[in-house]
């Protein structure tokens, strides 16, 4: 592990003053080149930690650019700090990013993908992600019952006529899923049949994503409440050595949102956007998807019918047994499931050894709604 420390610049002290959670939250980058593209995002990631986890050979030199605080860990790193448990973190894969989730210490994570720019809003304004992010998740949300004005603890907006007021209070809100323009987020066939479609839309929105309802999750433009549930952020096996790719943050995206379901927790999406620079190649991306793409016709129902007793009262409790439910159905499909369900035990373990003070243990539901316990 490698570690820098820079001054902030007039420009990251210049972004509304003293920058929101400045020491609540860490941002996460996985990467296998130098992060140049972090000069674009300086006045917005600078005043922040920013944990930097290295896929691919660690003998490379990652560079990054001056006058940012950073931590690196390469494989060598995981493999010191995990021992035998370092095998839960996916290698050639950008789902080695959650050891970064692991290892970060602060309550909030902002995670991005090095391909990821500044977006301009329709007025030509560069977009404060994280600042938006923040924003999305220190609101409530309202998973239980849908307000056709969107988001109502956003400016200008309120709770439309006919809403409960006994609803009106929402949820933690603990995932903001953030959205992109340019490249869009497509699986291999889409992209081979719409090669140069472009997301040129900008909707200037924000959804609580309802209850039993799942989503696919990104984890290009992503933060979440790494209290509340992070230790359920586990983006599974997948890369090097793993029959399927690509699938490490619609898994985890599926994982969590059953358990903020059972939890009374909200997950949002919508704004902020980045900007998505790089379109991956179809014809890899098609090789590692192959079986994901006919493995997710059962996925999804799995997760749509998972039941969690009552006795889960926590993040952990819900995700150790959502293992169980993962070995016994789905390890049927292939034996890779039953692997990956070994996988999600140890990474709660190594969770734990981390963390021995359990945070995102200690959710627990009490008179319908969550609290950090």
């Amino acid at each position: 592990m490698r570690a820098a420390a820079g001054k902030e610049s007039p420009s990251s002290s210049a972004v509304g003053g003293t920058p929101l959670l400045k020491d609540e939250l860490d941002i996460v980058i996985p990467t296998i080149r130098n992060l140049d593209f972090l000069e674009m995002w300086r006045p917005f990631f600078q005043p922040y930690h920013l944990i930097v986890v290295q896929d691919g050979d660690p003998s490379k030199t990652i560079r990054v650019p001056e006058g940012f605080d950073y931590e690196l860990y390469n494989r060598n790193d995981i493999k010191r700090i995990l021992g035998p448990k370092a095998a839960c973190i996916s290698f050639k894969d950008s789902a080695c990013r959650c050891f970064g989730y692991m290892v970060s210490r602060k309550k909030y994570i902002y995670t991005i993908d090095d391909d990821c720019f500044v977006a301009k809003d329709p007025s030509g304004k560069e977009i404060n992600a994280v600042e938006q992010h923040i924003s999305n998740l220190l609101t409530p949300s309202t998973p239980y019952f849908f307000n056709t004005l969107y988001d109502p603890y956003r400016e200008g907006t309120d709770f439309v006529r006919g809403y409960p007021f006994s609803l009106r209070e929402g949820t933690p809100t603990v995932v903001s899923h953030g959205l992109w323009l340019n490249i869009p987020d497509y699986d291999a066939p889409t992209q081979l049949v719409k090669p140069r479609e472009r997301n040129a839309r900008y909707v200037d929105a924000v959804l609580t994503i309802p209850r039993g309802t799942l989503f696919p999750m990104c984890g290009m433009n992503l933060a979440f409440d790494r209290e509340l549930i992070g230790s359920a952020m586990y983006f599974g096996l997948m890369g090097d050595g793993q029959p399927i790719g690509r699938y490490d943050d619609m898994w985890a995206g599926w994982c969590i949102k059953v358990i903020c379901d059972h939890l009374r927790l909200g997950v949002k999406t919508g704004l902020p956007y980045i900007w998505h620079s790089k379109a991956s190649n179809p014809f890899v991306n098609l090789k590692k998807e192959y079986k994901g793409i006919f493995w997710q016709e059962e996925l999804i129902p799995f997760f749509q019918t998972v039941v969690l007793p009552k006795d889960c009262t926590t993040v952990h409790k819900c995700y150790i047994e959502l293992s169980k439910q993962v070995r016994e159905r789905l390890g049927k499909i292939d034996p890779y499931f039953t692997k990956l369900a070994d996988a999600m035990v140890t990474w709660i373990e190594a969770w734990d050894e981390l963390n021995p003070s359990g945070p995102a243990a200690g959710v627990v539901v009490v008179n319908g709604s969550s609290n950090g316990k």
